[in-house]
C-alpha cells in the first residue's frame, strides 16, 4: 500500500451521506429470526407474492440495488413494513427452493420425451434466476444487519468525492466495533495498524490528517477487510463450538467451517501479523480466541477467510465494484485516517454478516459450494 501523510490538513470537506431517514428501531419479533446464527423456521404465511414486487418502491440507498423481484420485495418490506421483515425472507426463501425443485420434477418427468430438451432448459434458467433472487435476499439481510446499528453502507466513493477529496460522515466507529467480543477487537486494532497506519494513540489532529492512497489500493484494501470479518467470524464460532464440545471436534464438523480456495491478499496480511505456523493439533486447551489461532497452520487461516459458497463470493464483487467502481483505476485519492477506519470498520462488519447469512440462508437453501 502506497500512501503519505500530510500533518498540515487541508480544509475539511465532507459528505454526509444520511440523505434518507434513519431506520425504525427494531422490533421483538415472537417467531425466531436472523440475529446471526439462529436458522429458520416455520413462520405464519404473508398474504404476500413476491412476483408481485416489481410494482414496490425500493430505494434504500444502497451500493447494490436489488434486480429481482424477490429482492425488491424484501427492500419494500424492510422500508414499509420492518415488523414483517423476517416472515417476508423465510417465506421468500421458501417459494425460490420451491420454485426450483417443480422445475427440476418437470425436467425429470419430461425426460426421453420431445420436450425434454425444453424442460432441461428451462430448469437451467430457473436455478439460474434463483441463484441470482438468493443473492438479492441475502444482499438484504446484511443492510438489515446494518440497520439494527443505525449504521448506513457507504454509498459509491464517485458520491462522497469532492474537490478529489474523500471523507465519510458521521464516522459510526463506536456501533461498528459494538458487534465484536473484546478479543477480536484488540485484532481488529493490531489489523487496521498493518493495512492503513492507524494506531489507537492518534490525537484528533493526527487522526485527521490527510494521507493520499491509489483507487485501487483502497479497493483491494476493503476487500480484504470483508474476509478478515468473515474470517473473525468463522474461526470465532469454531473456536466456541470445540468449547463446548466435552471430546475434540469431529473432522468432519471442523471442515464444514473451513473454507476451500486461497487468497494470497489475505496470506500477506496474515503473515505480516506473525501468526504463528505451528500444526493445528485438534485439542481444546486453548484459553482466548488468539491462542486458538495460533494453534493453525498459515494455509488453514487463509482456507478460513474464504466464503463457503459462490453466491457469497459473487456478493462481494458485486458490492464493492458498485462502491468503487473501475477497480483498475489507478486515481490518487486524498483522504483522512478517519475515513480509512470508517471503510475497513464497515468491511470488516461486513464479513461478519455476510457468514451469519450463509449460515442462516443454507438451512433452507442448497447454496452452491466453492470446490
Amino acid at each position: 500500500m502506497e500512501y503519505s501523510v500530510n500533518l498540515n490538513t487541508n480544509r475539511l470537506v465532507t459528505v454526509n451521506y444520511y440523505s434518507s431517514p434513519s431506520p425504525a428501531k427494531p422490533h421483538t419479533h415472537t417467531h425466531r429470526r436472523f440475529n446471526g446464527s439462529l436458522p429458520l423456521t416455520k413462520r405464519c404465511r404473508l398474504r404476500v407474492v413476491v412476483a408481485s414486487a416489481s410494482g414496490y418502491s425500493y430505494s434504500l440507498n444502497t451500493p447494490v440495488e436489488p434486480v429481482t423481484p424477490a429482492g425488491r420485495f424484501l427492500s419494500s418490506v424492510l422500508m414499509n413494513e420492518r415488523k414483517a421483515f423476517h416472515d417476508a425472507v423465510a417465506e421468500t426463501l421458501e417459494k425460490l427452493v420451491a420454485d426450483v425443485d417443480e422445475a427440476c420434477k418437470r425436467r425429470v418427468l419430461t425426460a426421453g420425451s420431445s420436450e425434454a430438451v425444453l424442460h432441461r432448459k428451462i430448469a437451467e434458467l430457473k436455478a439460474q434466476e434463483c441463484k441470482t433472487s438468493v443473492e438479492d435476499v441475502m444482499y438484504m439481510l446484511i443492510f438489515y444487519k446494518f440497520s439494527e446499528l443505525r449504521v448506513h453502507l457507504i454509498p459509491p466513493l464517485s458520491k462522497c468525492i469532492y474537490n478529489n477529496r474523500l471523507e465519510i460522515l458521521p464516522s459510526k466507529d463506536w456501533e461498528l466495533e459494538s458487534i465484536h467480543t473484546f478479543e477480536i477487537l484488540e485484532m481488529i486494532r493490531e489489523y487496521l495498524t498493518f493495512v492503513i497506519g492507524w494506531r489507537s494513540d492518534f490525537n484528533v489532529t493526527e487522526t485527521w490528517a490527510t494521507t493520499k492512497i491509489k483507487h485501487a489500493n483502497l479497493c483491494q484494501i476493503y476487500t480484504a477487510s470483508i474476509l478478515f470479518g468473515y474470517f473473525l467470524k468463522s474461526t470465532s464460532v469454531r473456536h466456541q463450538l470445540e468449547l463446548m464440545l466435552v471430546d475434540p471436534v469431529d473432522d468432519m464438523i471442523l471442515n464444514s467451517y473451513i473454507c476451500r480456495t486461497k487468497n494470497l491478499v489475505f496470506g500477506d496480511i496474515h503473515n505480516k501479523m506473525k501468526v504463528p505456523t505451528s500444526p493445528f493439533d485438534g485439542t481444546k486447551e486453548t484459553e482466548n480466541l488468539l491462542s486458538y489461532l495460533n494453534g493453525f497452520t498459515p494455509d488453514s487461516l487463509v482456507k478460513c477467510a474464504q466464503p463457503n459458497s459462490k453466491e457469497a463470493l459473487n456478493l462481494i464483487t458485486k458490492h464493492t465494484f458498485a462502491l468503487f467502481g473501475d477497480v483498475e483505476s489507478e486515481n490518487v485519492i486524498c483522504t483522512s485516517f478517519a475515513t480509512l477506519k470508517r471503510l475497513v470498520l464497515e468491511a470488516i462488519a461486513f464479513g461478519s454478516f455476510l457468514w451469519d447469512t450463509e449460515e442462516y440462508v443454507k438451512t433452507v437453501y442448497d447454496l452452491e459450494e466453492i470446490n
